[in-house]
């Protein structure tokens, strides 16, 4: 028997090491990142929404994470200046049977596929969406602070940060029933788990954040109690779905109306935030920077998800500038292809981290995870490409 050697030295082969989260088993550790397409005609996955997710599946991608999916709620969805008709649902016969032929496509080609549930919260521009005549929801009706640094074009910054009035206890009581209602549609609809935004200043992390949360009962206060909307988010959905299912939860310091905004300056105060989280039934916490290789706190090496494996005991996930030459939103002369994986290698083996996800280079080239595997040269990244590389 001829014995292929090629990679018994290879320190990128852990990488490609199978995974078990409950009684899922993904096939190795490289993930594509939830990344807003808006490509689904009416919301409604389409034939090239198939092609696209299936050849990153062909490509050797062990766990695709869907673009966000809006919930089934008056305010989840609005103008996100990619088309408000155009953003993916997870309600109703129509969306649920394109979604299976999805899900169908990619387990054919050996990958997982899980959806990432998505509200948008106050980042949703008022008056847009299938329902304009609906309020834009916040916790405490606030948008964000003004003047922070920010990539969001003026158009979308409100000149007042109160957007509305603060959400009623019925009001929070249908958000979290449109996340459990969806969740058991991603069951029906073939998907191998649930992801949850839980960052970048949309709803679920409006509760988190102090800057958009100003309440002083049951849903605010200290960041344990902001965290409450969060944690029976994923009580219910773990109620619903049951234990063989896994739960991912993104979370981040930054915010789109904030840059330099953080749930936490410290590990201390961090665990403050994910513990009840990681209680309630979250089982990876997918931990969004902006580059992957950054500590998350003064005077402590780790990275974001290294921090978030350590205080919560749970499976962690990293993402930000994997396979770039610099992070998402960092100033430059554009962002490019990168072999440079060292960093990421050396804390993988240090185990920081459990999962690796991929998102802008995994828009450039369908094959980047067998091209890391075997180090090819990969596709160069460009963004227009995302409409066309099926």
């Amino acid at each position: 028997m001829v014995v292929d050697r090629r990679f018994e030295r290879d320190e990128r082969a852990a990488l490609f090491t199978p995974l078990t989260v409950r009684s899922v088993t993904f096939r190795n550790r490289i993930v594509m990142s939830p990344m807003t397409r808006g490509y689904c005609p009416d919301g409604i996955p389409d034939e090239a929404v198939l092609a696209y997710y299936r050849r990153r599946a062909e490509g050797g991608t062990g766990l695709i994470i869907t673009e966000g999916v809006a919930v089934d709620h008056a305010a989840a969805l609005g103008d996100a200046g990619l088309g408000e008709n155009n953003i993916p649902l997870l309600a109703g016969d129509r969306a649920i049977a394109g979604w299976r032929m999805v899900t169908d496509a990619v387990h054919a080609a050996g990958g997982k596929i899980i959806p990432q549930l998505w509200h948008q919260g106050a980042m949703r521009k008022p008056g847009t969406g299938p329902f304009p005549k609906s309020a834009t929801v916040s916790p405490s009706g606030i948008w964000g602070p003004l003047g922070r640094m920010t990539s969001i074009a003026p158009s979308f910054i409100p000149s007042d940060p109160h957007i509305g009035e603060p959400m009623t206890e019925c009001d929070i009581e249908d958000a979290i029933a449109a996340f459990e209602r969806c969740a058991k549609n991603a069951l029906v609809a073939g998907f191998d788990g649930i992801a949850l935004h839980g960052g970048h200043g949309y709803l679920i992390d409006n509760f988190l954040w102090e800057g958009t949360n100003r309440r002083q009962d049951r849903w605010g206060g200290d960041r344990a109690r902001r965290s409450a909307f969060g944690a029976e988010i994923v009580r219910r959905i773990r109620t619903s779905i049951g234990e063989e299912f896994p739960i991912f939860f993104r979370f981040s310091q930054w915010k789109q109306q904030d840059f330099r905004a953080k749930l936490a300056d410290t590990p201390e105060e961090l665990a403050e935030v994910l513990c009840p989280l990681a209680d309630a039934g979250v089982d990876v916490f997918d931990a969004s920077v902006r580059y992957f290789n950054s500590a998350a706190f003064e005077r402590h090496p780790g990275n974001l998800a290294g921090w978030a494996k350590r205080i919560t005991g749970k499976l962690s996930m990293a993402v930000g500038g994997v396979g770039m030459n610099h992070g998402m939103y960092d100033k430059g002369d554009g962002a490019k292809a990168s072999d440079d994986f060292e960093p990421l290698i050396q804390r993988f083996k240090q185990e920081e981290f459990d999962l690796v996800a991929v998102g802008r280079g995994m828009i450039g080239d369908p094959l980047w995870a067998d091209k890391f595997r075997s180090r090819r040269e990969f596709l160069p990244y460009i963004p227009e490409n995302d409409a066309t590389l099926f």
